[in-house]
């Protein structure tokens, strides 16, 4: 394919989204594709500065409008300052969660309004989305214990499993609704299998 796609990876917490990023970055790089890799929240001098702010225990009391509304700013700066320009040049954006985070977390999870998050996306980003996006799925007591082996709860990792129940039914309600965009790969065996799905739905998407 010679257009520029965007694909990100999402997923509960401990499903292996860090190191299935390190591997279709490595997929890319055989390819020879140029690309850049980032994340939400994040991305940017504000985006990392505003992750340390959702993340951290600094403000674990935050309303969760407010933290509905810092997402989007620090994707709103991702997209016009990292995102957008790197399409536009022809580069390739691989991404660490994106907007349908946002519904999962912040939607699902927070139980915030579907459309009240719909209308940030619009204003946001118009109809950008990603091209692909790879949906990391596994039982959410498997996430919570890779999680808790890898290193300290963060502030969304310190939430109910209940929480969880609810982000893991959005996420893959969404995949149920664009199935052609949003793949779901089983993330609950070892990292060989994951990764031999992700292989796939690459080699079929990219023609790699």
């Amino acid at each position: 394919m010679t257009k520029a796609m965007f694909i990100s990876l999402e997923g509960t917490e401990g499903v292996g989204k860090t190191s299935n990023m390190e591997f279709i970055n490595t997929i890319l790089k055989n390819r020879g594709i140029d690309f850049i890799e980032t994340r939400e929240p994040g991305g940017t001098p504000l985006g990392e500065a505003l992750r340390a702010m959702l993340l951290g225990e600094d403000f674990k009391g935050m309303s969760d409008d407010t933290e509905l509304m810092l997402m989007f700013a620090s994707r709103a700066e991702h997209v016009a300052q990292v995102i957008k320009p790197a399409l536009e040049k022809g580069q390739w954006v691989l991404c660490d969660r994106f907007t349908d985070a946002t519904y999962a977390y912040q939607g699902g999870g927070r139980h915030l309004d579907m459309q009240r998050i719909q209308g940030l996306e619009n204003w946001v980003l118009g109809d950008l989305k990603p091209d692909l996006t790879i949906l990391l799925d596994a039982p959410i007591e498997v996430g919570r214990a890779r999680a808790g082996r890898r290193s300290a709860p963060d502030r969304f990792e310190q939430e109910r499993d209940t929480f969880f129940n609810r982000v893991k039914e959005t996420y893959l309600a969404r995949a149920k609704a664009e199935p052609e965009r949003i793949k779901v790969v089983d993330a609950s065996g070892d990292l060989q299998s994951v990764q031999q799905q992700i292989q796939r739905i690459l080699s079929h998407y990219m023609q790699l």
